[in-house]
C-alpha cells in the first residue's frame, strides 16, 4: 500500500525540484501516521494564484506561502456502498479505495522572500512549507501559542529526521 503525491509545478518563477519534495512530503505523512493506500496532491503555483486562494479560502488579500486544505473524513455511509464493489447492503468500504487526505499549495515566491528573512535558504524554507502544510493535513494549527510550539517542534522534528533542519 503506497502514499500516492501527485505533484505540480504550475508556476515558472522558480525551479522546484518536484521529486524531491515528493519524497519529503511522503515521509512526513508517513510519520503522521498516514498508510497507505493514500492520496495527496502536492502544488507549487504562482503568487496570483496564491493570492486568488488565500481570498477565496482565508479570507485574507495577498499571497502567502503555504495552503493546506485537508480532505475531512467522511461518515461511515450507510446502507449499501456500491463504489465499494461489494455484493450487499451494509458492506464496508473496500481496502483498496484511498484516503484522500487533501492538498497543500505552495508559492515558491513568497518562499523565497521569507527564505531571506529567516536567513536559510530556498530549498530550505521549501521543505519547513512541505513539511508544515503536511502537519496542517494532520490536524496540526498554530492558532495560540503553545500549539504553535508544538508544531514547531513537530517541523524541526521531521525536517532533522528527513531533511535536515533550516539554516544547518
Amino acid at each position: 500500500m503506497t502514499i500516492d503525491i501527485y505533484a505540480a509545478d504550475e508556476q515558472t518563477d522558480h525551479e522546484v525540484d518536484l521529486e524531491r519534495w515528493v519524497g519529503l512530503c511522503r515521509a512526513a505523512l508517513h510519520d503522521e501516521g498516514v498508510r497507505g493506500p493514500a492520496e495527496v496532491s502536492l502544488i507549487f503555483t504562482s503568487e496570483t494564484v496564491m493570492a486568488e486562494l488565500n481570498a477565496q479560502f482565508m479570507g485574507k488579500s495577498g499571497p502567502t506561502d503555504v495552503l493546506s486544505f485537508p480532505i475531512d473524513a467522511e461518515p461511515d455511509p450507510g446502507g449499501r456502498v456500491p463504489d465499494a464493489g461489494g455484493t450487499g447492503p451494509g458492506e464496508p468500504p473496500s481496502a483498496d479505495i484511498p484516503q484522500l487526505v487533501g492538498d497543500i499549495v505552495i508559492c515558491p515566491s513568497i518562499a523565497l522572500a521569507h527564505s531571506v528573512d529567516h536567513e536559510w535558504g530556498f530549498e530550505d524554507e521549501i521543505a519547513l512549507l512541505v513539511v508544515h502544510g503536511v502537519l496542517h493535513l494532520r490536524g496540526w494549527d498554530h492558532e495560540v501559542d503553545e500549539e504553535a510550539e508544538r508544531m514547531e517542534a513537530r517541523e524541526r522534528e521531521l525536517l532533522a529526521r528527513h531533511y535536515r533542519a533550516p539554516g544547518s
